[in-house]
């Protein structure tokens, strides 16, 4: 079995004397593609969000790799986050705005050059690179910015419903990337709606309502026979 890369230990998080996250634990494996579930303000997104550096907890520890992370920014994380909006620079091009961190972090150009081949080729858009953004499709414009986050070779990416944003006939285009990721040595950490896609490509399915998980397994537990009611009324809801 894998050793824990993340460890979330004793989370909790409120918003305006409301409890998001109840004394949440969570790890996350090397190399696993983990998939968040649960009803709409179930904690799923303040979790990504802690796990990603935009929210501090207001107790527990971030620990990655034995280190307490807890109080670092987004920027200084071995992580990347895809958001449910794309976050591209309109006035860059798309090789620009895939160079864009590894620019800040001072890489040579030929070094930046061959990862946006790299990235662009991982997403199926080789000879984009010149490209503006508004020439681009929804999910076109979603696979580079996924392009962008494998470019800096982190270990850990967070999807916060990637395909919420998109129009439905673009949203398999954005599924099939990630189901090609999943064979990558990532992790991956991604909260989604798309069951299929879950029970396709997950390696571990969590449940979460009320800020607390209520269930976890592999996909083919979590889909077929889960234990929880509260799970199984949730699935009866979604694919009925």
């Amino acid at each position: 079995m894998k050793n824990a890369l993340v460890n979330l230990v004793n989370i909790s998080k409120s918003f305006d004397n409301q409890m998001v996250l109840d004394d949440l634990n969570l790890y996350i494996r090397e190399n696993e593609f983990l998939t968040l579930l649960g009803p709409s303000g179930c904690g799923k997104t303040t979790t990504l969000r802690i796990l990603g550096g935009f929210e501090t907890p207001d107790k527990g520890q971030v620990i990655f790799e034995g280190r307490d992370i807890t109080n670092l920014p987004p920027n200084k994380r071995n992580l990347n986050t895809v958001f449910q909006k794309y976050a591209l620079f309109p006035h860059m091009t798309i090789a620009e705005n895939i160079a864009f961190g590894l620019k800040i972090s001072g890489k040579s150009k030929s070094y930046i050059n061959d990862k946006i081949k790299y990235a662009l080729k991982l997403v199926n858009l080789d000879g984009f690179e010149n490209r503006m953004p508004d020439s681009l499709s929804g999910g076109q414009q979603q696979r580079i910015a996924i392009a962008r986050a494998l470019c800096t070779k982190q270990p850990i990416i967070l999807f916060d419903e990637p395909t919420s944003a998109l129009d439905p006939e673009m949203v398999q285009e954005v599924l099939d990337v990630m189901i090609e990721l999943a064979q990558e040595d990532i992790t991956m950490i991604c909260v989604t709606h798309e069951m299929g896609f879950a029970r396709q490509v997950a390696d571990r399915v969590i449940f979460m309502e009320d800020g607390r998980i209520l269930e976890e397994g592999t996909p083919e537990h979590f889909f077929d026979n889960p234990e929880n009611p509260r799970c199984r009324e949730f699935l009866s809801k979604i694919l009925h």
